[in-house]
């Protein structure tokens, strides 16, 4: 099946602003028939027709649920038999960060962070290293700290890394990340000196596709909630 059939179907879904039980159905045999290539441009392009649209506050809530329901019925094609992957990791001390290093250095699509706060050199500069040789890198973080002294955000935005703020009276308070459409990577670290030098912290990373799924959504819902900060 060719991509713009794909997309004329995902236009001719999102048209009345509702996925029918007879288009999740006909999503769900997609989902297991295509490659991992086009069910990657599926959710893509699923996002991309979100965004034309939500520009019209009208249309805002109703495209959202249309964009959950479509990712859900992907998500449920995900191969049924891959072995699940998980590991604890504590500090103070370097096996947090070290993880963290590590999931960076392995990726080879797409690296998705959603921290409160970013003033670590080391994992900066990893985050860079990432973006600079192709890596699909998007960062979500607070406005809380955007500031202070040692933050490293304003120098990611500045090299290029596409980076999104929350600027609300609340917090954007989350500490997780998702790499190449498999790891989870969730716990109290803050990607900062003193999560690994001092503070008493916790990072789980693990390969679970449900779980996966779940936190993907909450990224790709913050990043559009947060796309003109």
């Amino acid at each position: 099946m060719d991509f713009n059939r794909l997309d004329q179907q995902l236009r001719d879904s999102l048209a009345d602003l509702r996925l029918s039980n007879e288009e999740r159905d006909e999503l769900r045999q997609l989902g297991s028939d295509l490659g991992p290539d086009q069910v990657r441009y599926l959710r893509n392009r699923a996002f991309a027709l979100v965004r034309e649209l939500v520009v019209d506050p009208a249309n805002t809530l109703a495209a959202l649920k249309w964009l959950e329901q479509v990712i859900k019925t992907l998500d449920s094609c995900a191969a049924p038999n891959r072995v699940e992957v998980a590991s604890a990791h504590f500090s103070p001390g370097e096996s947090c960060r070290r993880k963290i290093r590590d999931l960076c250095r392995q990726a080879r699509q797409s690296v998705d962070i959603c921290v409160y706060t970013i003033s670590d050199d080391e994992l900066s500069n990893e985050i860079l290293a990432c973006h600079k040789r192709g890596i699909a890198v998007r960062v979500i973080t607070d406005n809380e700290k955007q500031f202070d002294l040692g933050s490293d955000i304003e120098r990611l935005r500045s090299l290029g890394v596409p980076l999104r703020i929350d600027s609300g009276p609340y917090h954007m308070h989350h500490k997780f990340a998702l790499f190449d459409g498999r790891f989870l990577l969730n716990g109290s670290f803050n990607w900062t000196r003193s999560a690994t030098t001092g503070n008493e912290e916790n990072l789980l990373v693990i390969d679970h596709p449900a779980l996966f799924a779940d936190y993907r959504r909450m990224f790709d819902e913050l990043w559009l909630r947060y796309a003109n900060n």
